[in-house]
């Protein structure tokens, strides 16, 4: 028998996260299909006898999505990122339920500080997935009686166990030699999963399956494969390197390549820096500039000062203002622009998203408006002062007379 790796990697992915937080806070709908993705106004009411009412798919009218849904939705039709008008057509009998943002944040603290306490070598991917580098934790390489991979998996229950004392939840772990394969592995044996590959499962577990479940293969790259007759990680591993570089390119066929076979070399990163951070939102109805004004102000103001807190609340400022607009055709413009100096100050941020509202045409209604800051850096001097905001604001690259609608000038 070949013997067990001495690389072990784990990909940790908390179950149907958000709504399992809320199942804790609204036990009686365990086993029930719910949905989050809802408003302020889908909010539990609780009754006189102590029982709570509920807000109801079918009840629902708006330009939502869900964020998440119970296995008992999903097994109805309805999944993340689907409109929640499709998916009152599926499960108009599901529960509705506001998203809380602070309170998945909450756990999500919890369940990684459990995870620490057994090893500190873990990679941060989001707010309900980690990868975990298990390599040097001891006991891991010790064989028990009859499972050469006993120790590994010791280690790994030792975390899930950790995690539901800690927060309640489940959580589905996949462990092997990288972090490719456990990304895949993860989700074999969901929910409360938990699979430990090596190298000679690859034609068993992973060959069988199609090729978009390797991370980094997308609808466009699915489809050209489909169209040479590859739709197995099988099939994309008979193919040659030379061929795959032939017809996708040097570096991207030579990774169709590696990944088919299950290789992937990089190290777990137990600490990285943001790129850059942002909010948006998707509006129930389309909102136009002019009719809308003051509601798309007090949207365009929030982002902002949302933005601003999580650059001051993470220690960073940044450069580079941007917005986000997505029109009612569903055509999505940006716009940006660089400011003299780093700033986490919501009303520069404002002022600078402001100027970016002036470079885009707003004739048409709007169904998502977002605010992002860029070119990030550890906070080292104080926001510029009120009487230097304007000057921080650096001259567009191009411009127009047009109204501003909804920029600088016209919050409350």
């Amino acid at each position: 028998m070949p013997s067990p790796p001495r690389r072990w990697i784990a990909h940790l992915d908390m179950d149907a996260f958000y709504a399992s937080v809320e199942l804790l806070r609204y036990p009686e709908l365990v086993g029930q299909p719910v949905v989050i993705g809802g408003g302020r106004r889908h909010q539990p009411v609780l009754l006189a006898d102590g029982t709570r009412r509920f807000a109801r798919l079918r009840d629902y009218a708006g330009r939502g999505v869900a964020t998440t849904a119970t296995y008992a939705a999903r097994d109805l039709g309805v999944f993340s990122a689907m409109g929640l008008m499709k998916a009152a057509q599926r499960a108009p009998d599901a529960v509705l339920l506001p998203v809380d943002f602070d309170e998945y944040r909450r756990y999500s603290m919890l369940f990684k500080a459990a995870v620490a306490e057994v090893t500190p070598l873990v990679e941060d991917r989001g707010v309900d997935e980690i990868y975990i580098d298990l390599s040097e934790v001891p006991g891991v390489h010790e064989p028990l009686a009859h499972d050469p991979l006993g120790g590994v998996r010791a280690v790994a229950q030792e975390i899930r166990n950790s995690v539901k004392r800690a927060t309640g939840l489940s959580c589905s772990i996949g462990v092997t030699p990288n972090k490719l394969l456990s990304k895949i592995a993860s989700e074999l044996d969901k929910p409360d999963g938990l699979t430990i590959l090596t190298m000679d499962d690859l034609p068993t577990r992973i060959w069988p399956m199609p090729v978009r479940r390797i991370n980094g293969i997308g609808p466009k790259a699915g489809a050209k494969l489909a169209g040479f007759g590859i739709t197995t990680i099988g099939q994309l591993a008979e193919r040659p390197r030379d061929w795959l570089v032939e017809h996708f390119g040097r570096s991207y066929g030579a990774w169709l390549h590696d990944a088919a076979h299950g290789r992937d070399d990089r190290p777990v990163v137990t600490h990285s820096e943001p790129v850059s951070m942002s909010r948006e939102t998707t509006f129930e109805r389309d909102l136009h500039a002019k009719r809308d004004r003051s509601e798309l102000t007090a949207i365009f103001t929030r982002l902002c000062e949302q933005v601003a807190a999580d650059l001051q609340r993470k220690g960073y400022v940044g450069r580079t203002v941007g917005i986000k607009l997505r029109f009612e055709d569903f055509r999505t413009v940006t716009r940006d622009l660089t400011l003299s100096q780093a700033t986490a100050d919501a009303s520069v941020i404002r002022g600078a998203a402001g100027e970016c509202l002036k470079r885009v045409d707003l004739k048409l209604r709007l169904r998502l408006l977002g605010v992002r800051v860029g070119m990030l850096g550890k906070q080292g001097s104080e926001p510029p002062s009120r009487s230097r905001r304007r000057a921080a604001v650096a001259t567009p690259s191009r411009g127009d007379s047009e109204p501003l609608f909804f920029g600088e000038g016209d919050a409350a």
